[in-house]
C-alpha cells in the first residue's frame, strides 16, 4: 500500500467508537421486524434535505417529499435538479461498492447529471474553496487528482481500521483531494455513508446528513482545523461525535423500528427487478449468492411491506414494483 492518510487514533475517538457500537447493537436488538417502508422513505427525506441544505438547497422536506412522490414543485431549476439527483444515487446506495472508484464516479454522474456536462468525470483544472473568510482550501493541482484518488481507494480497500474510523477517514481524505468541479461535499457524505452502511444496515435508518446541518459551522471547522495539522484527526472526532447524536436520536426515537433482516439484500432484490421484471427467483438467488428457498422468503417479506407484487404466473408472468407509502 503506498499511501497511508495521516491521522492519530486519540481516547476520545476510542471512546467514540465504543459508545456508538453499544448504541448500533441496541437497535439492531430492540426491534422483532424490518424498519417499516414509511420510516425508511422518511429516512431518505432527512437525508437528501440535510445534505443538499449543506450545500445552500432551500428547498425543505415538504418539497423533497413533493418530488419524490412526482408532484411539481416550485423552486429553482438547480435546485430541483439538485433534488433530483440525490434521490435517484441514494435510490442505488445499495448497489454501490465502496471499494470501487468507478462506483463513485457513477455516483456523481448519477447525482450531478442534470447540472454539469462533466458529470462523473475529475476536473480538468486547479480550484480552491472558498469560506467567509476567501479561499480557505487550495485543493491540490488537478494533474494528480486520478492518482491521488487510486491511491486513497487503494487504502480504502485494504485497510483494516474500524469502519467508524474508515468512513471518517476517506471523507476528510476526499474533500481534500476535491476531485470533482461541483458535488464534492454530497459524494463524501454519501460514501461516508456507504461504507457504514456495509458495515451495518441499521445506517439505513440513521440520517447523519441531518446532524451534519445541524452542526454545519463545526463541520467545516473540522475540516480547516484538519488541514492545517496536516492530519484528519479533529475531523473524525467531530464525524463520530455527529453519528453518535444521530444513533442517541433513533434509539429515544419511540416511533423507530430498527433492523433485524437482511434490508441490502433487499434493497438489491428491488434494484435487480426495477432493471428486469420478468427475472426468475433462480437468477435472483444466484446474483444474490444465498438459496432460492431464502429468496422466497424475501419475496414474502418485500410483498408484505407492499413494496413487490406479481403479476402472472411465476413461470410466464412479471414482478412490479408498489409505491411506497
Amino acid at each position: 500500500m503506498s499511501y497511508i492518510p495521516p491521522f492519530s487514533i486519540t481516547s476520545r475517538i476510542l471512546d467514540l467508537v465504543s459508545l456508538i457500537s453499544e448504541i448500533i447493537g441496541k437497535l439492531e436488538v430492540l426491534a422483532p421486524t424490518a424498519i417499516t417502508p414509511k420510516l425508511r422513505k422518511a429516512n431518505k427525506i432527512k437525508t437528501i434535505t440535510g445534505t443538499l441544505a449543506i450545500e445552500g438547497n432551500t428547498l425543505g422536506i415538504e418539497k423533497v417529499t413533493a418530488i419524490l412522490e412526482g408532484k411539481r414543485v416550485m423552486g429553482s431549476i438547480r435546485e430541483i435538479a439538485e433534488v433530483n439527483g440525490a434521490i435517484k444515487v441514494y435510490d442505488k446506495l445499495s448497489t454501490f461498492n465502496y471499494k470501487k472508484l468507478e462506483n463513485l464516479l457513477l455516483s456523481h454522474k448519477m447525482l450531478m447529471e442534470e447540472i454539469l456536462t462533466n458529470a462523473g468525470s475529475f476536473r480538468s483544472y486547479n480550484v480552491g474553496v472558498g469560506g467567509e473568510d476567501g479561499v480557505v482550501h487550495i485543493a491540490p493541482p488537478h494533474g494528480q487528482v486520478s492518482n491521488l484518488m487510486q491511491e486513497l481507494f487503494e487504502w480504502l480497500s485494504v485497510s483494516d481500521i474500524h469502519p467508524l474510523i474508515k468512513s471518517s477517514v476517506f471523507h476528510y481524505e476526499f474533500e481534500f483531494i476535491h476531485p470533482f468541479i461541483d458535488g464534492n461535499g454530497r459524494i463524501g457524505r454519501l460514501w461516508q455513508s456507504l461504507i457504514l452502511y456495509e458495515w451495518k444496515s441499521i445506517f439505513s435508518a440513521i440520517p447523519i446528513e441531518s446532524v451534519i446541518k445541524e452542526t454545519q459551522e463545526e463541520y467545516y471547522n473540522a475540516l480547516e482545523t484538519s488541514e492545517s495539522i496536516g492530519e484528519s484527526t479533529p475531523f473524525i472526532e467531530f464525524m463520530l461525535e455527529a453519528i453518535l447524536k444521530a444513533c442517541e436520536d433513533e434509539l429515544k426515537n419511540e416511533n423507530n423500528v430498527p433492523i433485524n433482516v437482511p434490508i441490502k439484500r433487499l434493497d438489491k432484490i428491488l434494484s435487480f427487478i426495477a432493471e428486469n421484471s420478468s427475472i426468475t427467483i433462480e437468477q435472483l438467488a444466484q446474483m444474490c449468492k444465498v438459496s432460492d428457498k431464502t429468496i422466497k422468503r424475501d419475496i414474502t417479506k418485500l410483498k408484505e411491506q407492499g413494496l413487490l407484487k406479481r403479476q402472472g404466473s411465476l413461470k410466464s408472468g412479471s414482478w412490479q414494483l408498489l409505491k411506497e407509502e
